[in-house]
C-alpha cells in the first residue's frame, strides 16, 4: 500500500482551485489552532488567489490559523523573489488576517541568525513529537524540475539531509542562490504534507520521485512520511 495519494487534473487552474476548496475545508473542521506552512511558486500564488476568493465568498475566518513558511529566499519582504511577498499579496491582505498570526521567516538579515528565529518562533506555538521536532498541522508544498521541495535540492551529503535543525541556511542551485528552509526531520513530522506538482517538464521528477527507488527530495519526503498528498496537472 502506498504511503502517498495521487489526485490528478486537467489543468493547473482546477488543481488549485480544488485544493483551495479542500484546505479551507481542513481549516473550519476545527476550532482548535491551526499552524500551517506555505510554499512560493507559481502554482502556491494560483493557489493563494483560489483560497482568498472561496473565503471571502463564504465568509470564512482565519483567526485560528498561523502561517509560517517551509522556505524562503534571502531577500527583503517586498523583493520579487521572496516567498513572504506573494502570500502578502494574494492572501494576508485580501482577507485582513491579522499581523500577529502571519509568523515569516527574515530573509533579510543574516541566514543562520534567520534559521534560529523562524525555529524559535514555531517552537514557541507548535507541540514538539518525541524526536523534539516541532509538529505543524500541515505543510503546502510545491516541486522543482530536479524534485525539490521547499529549498531542499538534490545533491546534498547524508549528513545534511539527516540533520535535526528545523530551519537551516542552504545554497540553492539556482537563483537566489542563499535560503533559508524547513529540514526533511520537520517536514517529516507535520500531520499533514500537500504537494503541489505542476509546470512543464517536471514529469520526469515527478515520476522519479514516485518511484521506491526515487532519489530526488521529493522522494526522499514520500518515503519518510505516513501521509502526503499530491496534488498535480502532470502525467508522471
Amino acid at each position: 500500500m502506498s504511503n502517498w495519494e495521487l489526485r490528478s487534473f486537467n489543468n493547473a487552474t482546477t488543481m488549485a482551485e480544488q485544493c483551495a476548496t479542500e484546505f479551507l475545508a481542513w481549516l473550519i473542521s476545527s476550532d482548535a489552532p491551526r499552524n500551517v506552512a506555505l510554499s512560493g511558486g507559481r502554482i502556491a500564488r494560483d493557489f493563494f488567489h483560489a483560497v482568498a476568493q472561496h473565503a471571502k465568498d463564504r465568509n470564512h475566518s482565519f483567526a485560528h490559523v498561523h502561517f509560517f513558511w517551509a522556505d524562503e529566499r534571502c531577500v527583503p519582504p517586498g523583493h520579487a523573489e521572496s516567498n513572504y511577498r506573494s502570500a502578502e499579496e494574494l492572501l494576508f491582505t485580501p482577507l485582513d488576517l491579522p499581523s500577529g498570526n502571519i509568523h515569516r521567516i527574515e530573509g533579510e538579515i543574516e541566514p543562520a541568525q534567520a534559521a534560529r528565529n523562524a525555529e524559535a518562533i514555531l517552537r514557541h506555538l507548535a507541540p514538539a513529537n518525541a524526536d523534539g521536532q516541532p509538529v505543524l498541522d500541515l505543510i503546502l508544498l510545491g516541486m522543482g524540475e530536479d524534485g525539490h521541495v521547499a529549498s531542499l535540492f538534490p545533491g546534498e551529503s547524508e549528513n545534511a539531509m539527516s540533520s535535526t535543525p528545523v530551519y537551516r541556511a542552504v545554497t540553492a542551485g539556482k537563483p537566489p542562490p542563499q535560503r533559508i528552509t524547513l529540514g526533511y526531520a520537520a517536514i517529516t513530522a507535520a500531520h499533514e504534507a500537500w504537494v503541489l506538482a505542476s509546470g512543464a517538464g517536471k514529469e520526469p521528477a515527478l515520476k522519479e520521485s514516485l518511484s521506491s527507488e526515487g532519489t530526488t527530495p521529493l522522494a526522499r519526503v514520500l518515503r519518510q512520511r505516513e501521509q502526503t498528498r499530491i496534488f498535480t496537472d502532470l502525467r508522471p
